[in-house]
C-alpha cells in the first residue's frame, strides 16, 4: 500500500510530466504546490485550511480525496489548465437522459457523490455523451409571487479529456425552455474556486455556506450525514458559494 508521501510524490511527478508544475514545498504537514496558474494546498491528516493565496487562484485538496479519486482530480486540473479536446456547444445536441446513464457518467467523471436529481440532460457530440447536467424538481417559494418556482442545478460535468465550450450554458438554456423556472440556484465548492465561472453566464453570488465537516476513518471519508464515531480525524472544507440565476 502506498503511503501518503508516496501518493504526493506520484501526484507531483504527474503534474511535472504535464508541464503544470512550477515548484512545491512542505510546511507543517501541508504541501504548497505552485502550478502555472494556481496555488494548490495539499493537506495531510490533522491539518487546517489555510487562507486563499492573494495573488493566485487557489485549490484546497485533502490527501484522502487524492488517494480515493486520483484520476478524477488529475483530469480536473487538466481541465482547469485548458488541457483537453476542445469542442463547441453549437456542435452538440442536447437531450434528456435517463437515471442509469447519468449516474454512471457522474460516477466516472465527477468528484462528488452522484445524484440522479429529477431532470437530467446531456450533450451529445457525434453521438457521444460529453456533458451532463442534473436538476432538482421545482420548489415553490412562499415569499415570492404565486406560482414562483426555483430549481437547483445539482451536478454538472464534462467527460474526461474534453473541454466543451459553452456546454453548461446550452444545457441550462435547454432546461429553461422546457420548464420555464423563475430562478435556478446552485453551489460552487470554495475548495476549488473563489469565484464561479457561472457568473459569466448570468448567475449572481447570493451568499456563502459555512464550512462542512467530514470524518476520515482508515483513510476513507465517511458520509457527511452520518454522525461519526471512532473516526481518525476530521476535515473542515472552505464551504461553498451560493449562486442564483434570476429569469
Amino acid at each position: 500500500m502506498q503511503t501518503d508521501i508516496q501518493w504526493v510524490e506520484k501526484f507531483v511527478d504527474d503534474l511535472g510530466k504535464e508541464n503544470f508544475l512550477d515548484h512545491y514545498s512542505l510546511e507543517d504537514n501541508i504541501y504548497r504546490i505552485c502550478l502555472k496558474q494556481y496555488i494548490l494546498f495539499l493537506y495531510l491528516p490533522n491539518t487546517a485550511r489555510l487562507q486563499d493565496d492573494s495573488t493566485h487562484k487557489t485549490i484546497h485538496l485533502d490527501i484522502d480525496m487524492l488517494k480515493s479519486s486520483y484520476a478524477k482530480i488529475l483530469q480536473r486540473i487538466k481541465g482547469l489548465m485548458g488541457r483537453g479536446r476542445r469542442i463547441y456547444a453549437r456542435t452538440t445536441v442536447p437531450a434528456r437522459i435517463d437515471k442509469k446513464v447519468v449516474l454512471a457518467f457522474l460516477e466516472e467523471y465527477h468528484l462528488n457523490v452522484p445524484l440522479a436529481g429529477k431532470y437530467r440532460y446531456g450533450l451529445f457530440h457525434q453521438g457521444e455523451l460529453v456533458s451532463v447536467a442534473v436538476f432538482s424538481g421545482g420548489r415553490v417559494m412562499r415569499d415570492e409571487m404565486d406560482g414562483y418556482r426555483s430549481f437547483e442545478l445539482l451536478r454538472f460535468c464534462h467527460k474526461a479529456d474534453y473541454l466543451v465550450v459553452g456546454g453548461v450554458s446550452k444545457l441550462i438554456k435547454t432546461f429553461i425552455k422546457d420548464f420555464k423556472p423563475n430562478d435556478i440556484m446552485t453551489y460552487a465548492d470554495r475548495d476549488w474556486s473563489q469565484h464561479s465561472s457561472l457568473e459569466s453566464i448570468g448567475f449572481k453570488e447570493t451568499g456563502m455556506t459555512e464550512q462542512q465537516t467530514f470524518y476520515v476513518k482508515d483513510g476513507k471519508r465517511l458520509a457527511p450525514q452520518i454522525e461519526a464515531q471512532g473516526y481518525d480525524y476530521e476535515i473542515k472544507n472552505k464551504g461553498s458559494i451560493k449562486l442564483k440565476l434570476y429569469l
